[in-house]
């Protein structure tokens, strides 16, 4: 009997791997027709800017020559009127300057109405791509939910298997975390190397014409600016992977990687003083324990950067005291009202989650103008 059940599980098992992998690769499918859309849909707002600017140009250009036609025809009648005065070069010029200002200016009203048909013609794609980038988000966060279902049912059957601790170590919280953190990263790519990497094609594009128009001198200098296109984006990849998971943490261990990393932050942001300081035994911890340390701190930093425009923070851990991590990260932004309930504030809200799976205490202290200092406390006995 016990038998069978342990092989009904595992077929179970098997069923819900494939529907979660179905689901997943689902997911992944929308969401590049969501960048896709969203990638073409800001080169048409960039051609739609040069197309109304062209318009412009257009109705400017067509106002002179409507001025300039105007004045011809006044010539020429005049000429018409008094034929016996004027020699036959004066004649024949009058009708050559009307005339060629006429075709001038249907060449420009042409070249405008084609221009406003391209215009009006981007102005509803853009409406159809914003309309099939919300949807795509829509499902996006919809299949978002059913995965974590899927997930956190297949879960409960690994708890059935092995008991209570796989409760606390696969939970739902842990599956949203990764979702956030996977979202992160994907609009962090998005905004970083991929746009660098689009330019760069663009930049290649534009090394053949400047070969071909201007000489090989230019075509180096151009080349010297696109290696130097090329190695920020190389940067940009280095940068994201090391924070996936710096190698650092496992060889080293949480105090020198974060004083690695608060150095390679700093270096990144010029401008910006970034100072560490640990007290205590720079003692190894679980790595589990490590890693969720390092996104606190590492979030932490990035809120003052991105959201409190701090100029200088200051990181401090100490380690020992009543068995206990403390972390303080500390910066001179803009700060916030703490007694304000904050919109779409992810970030904090993914710290707190991490400090509740540690069963430790976070507090934010902070005032509008004045900074933010946030102070984390962490049992060493989990």
């Amino acid at each position: 009997m016990s038998t069978n059940k342990s092989l009904d599980v595992k077929e179970l098992d098997k069923i819900v791997e494939k529907m979660i992998d179905t689901v997943q690769h689902s997911k992944d499918e929308i969401f590049r027709i969501g960048e896709q859309s969203r990638q073409e849909y800001e080169w048409m707002l960039k051609e739609l800017a040069d197309v109304k600017s062209a318009i412009e140009k257009t109705i400017e250009e067509a106002d002179k020559l409507e001025v300039q036609t105007r004045m011809s025809r006044q010539r020429l009648s005049e000429v018409s009127r008094n034929f016996a005065l004027h020699s036959e070069d004066e004649i024949r010029e009058a009708y050559e300057k009307a005339h060629e200002l006429h075709m001038a200016l249907a060449m420009v009203r042409e070249r405008e109405k084609q221009l406003r048909l391209r215009r009006d013609e981007l102005e509803r794609r853009l409406i159809g791509l914003k309309e099939t980038i919300e949807r795509a988000d829509h499902l996006v966060g919809q299949v978002t939910v059913v995965l974590n279902y899927l997930t956190s049912d297949f879960r409960q059957v690994g708890e059935f298997i092995e008991g209570a601790r796989q409760k606390q170590e696969f939970g739902l919280k842990i599956i949203e975390a990764q979702e956030e953190e996977r979202k992160r990263l994907s609009r962090e790519i998005h905004d970083g190397p991929a746009q660098m990497l689009a330019h760069v094609i663009i930049r290649s594009d534009l090394m053949e014409k400047v070969l071909k128009d201007r000489g090989i001198e230019a075509a180096i200098l151009e080349i010297r600016d696109f290696k130097k296109m090329v190695r920020s984006a190389l940067y940009e990849v280095r940068r994201i992977i090391y924070d996936l998971r710096p190698m650092a943490l496992d060889d080293l261990g949480l105090v020198p990687t974060l004083r690695k990393y608060l150095q390679t932050i700093e270096d990144y942001n010029k401008g910006i003083d970034i100072s560490f300081v640990h007290i205590g035994e720079e003692m190894r911890l679980p790595p589990r324990l490590e890693v969720a340390v390092f996104r606190l701190v590492q979030e932490a930093v990035q809120n003052a950067l991105k959201h409190a425009e701090a100029t200088k923070i200051e990181v401090k851990t100490e380690m020992g005291n009543n068995n206990q991590l403390l972390v303080v990260v500390k910066d001179n932004g803009k700060g916030f009202d703490t007694t304000v309930k904050k919109e779409n504030a992810f970030g904090l809200m993914g710290m707190k989650e991490r400090v509740d799976l540690l069963e430790g205490t976070l507090t934010i202290r902070s005032k509008i103008g004045a900074g933010t200092t946030i102070f984390i406390r962490i049992p060493l006995n989990i």
